[in-house]
């Protein structure tokens, strides 16, 4: 059973006023850390390094460290082999859960974060903006998970968590669970804030916020994407 948030209403955790206040209040960034996941295997690309293809003038990678670092000091990057990140100039660190798949990289990262709250962004997720993580954040205070719910589905891999459910995931993971959306909601006690698709759809008005490169044709559109978004 999924916990609401406390005010109950779907979609409206807080007014708008107390939410100016608790996202000042939360963005002390002291208490934030943020988690690239890159420790894929990328097979559908050839093995490719999803992280430093290039869309438009930028490497995936690096659009993403630019609209971090204006919000969040420590940043790191879940991933094996830190050797393809070390021109980025951000600490890298190695699964602590190996062979676990998605539930052992989000672990990874909030345990290796330790702050009270971790952003996790999956690497391949070029079209992300500031205003959506913004969000993400100013809905953190009263959940420990704020994980989008988009037309296609739940985001755990774009989504903000406390370390209260990076030791919920640990445990589930002793227990042989797998499936992220499994940890999140099997769970009772994970304060879950979903952000509907009504909510996601002022940061997403090309549709393009959650568009994620998995295969050579992603990656191409994606590449076609960008080249429209600048004309």
């Amino acid at each position: 059973m999924r916990n609401a948030a406390p005010d109950r209403r779907q979609g409206h955790v807080f007014g708008a006023c107390d939410k100016v206040g608790l996202f000042g209040r939360f963005r002390d960034r002291g208490m934030w850390s943020a988690a690239i996941l890159a420790g894929g295997r990328a097979r559908r690309l050839g093995g490719r390094n999803k992280a430093a293809l290039h869309i438009g003038s930028s490497a995936i990678l690096e659009r993403q460290l630019t609209l971090l670092r204006p919000l969040i000091d420590r940043i790191l990057i879940v991933a094996d082999d830190a050797a393809p990140f070390r021109a980025f100039d951000v600490p890298v660190v190695g699964d602590l859960k190996p062979r676990t798949g998605a539930l052992g990289g989000l672990y990874t990262a909030i345990q290796a974060a330790a702050t009270s709250r971790t952003l996790v962004l999956a690497c391949d997720l070029p079209f992300l903006t500031t205003p959506f993580l913004s969000r993400l954040m100013a809905e953190a205070p009263l959940a420990d998970v704020v994980l989008p719910h988009s037309a296609d589905g739940f985001q755990p891999l774009c989504a903000a968590y406390s370390a209260r459910a990076g030791e919920v995931f640990g445990a589930r993971l002793e227990a042989g669970v797998r499936k992220v959306t499994d940890a999140i909601f099997g769970t009772d006690g994970l304060i879950v804030r979903e952000l509907t698709s009504s909510e996601l759809a002022p940061y997403d008005p090309h549709g393009t916020l959650f568009f994620n490169v998995n295969t050579p044709e992603d990656y191409a559109r994606a590449v076609g994407l960008e080249a429209g978004l600048d004309e």
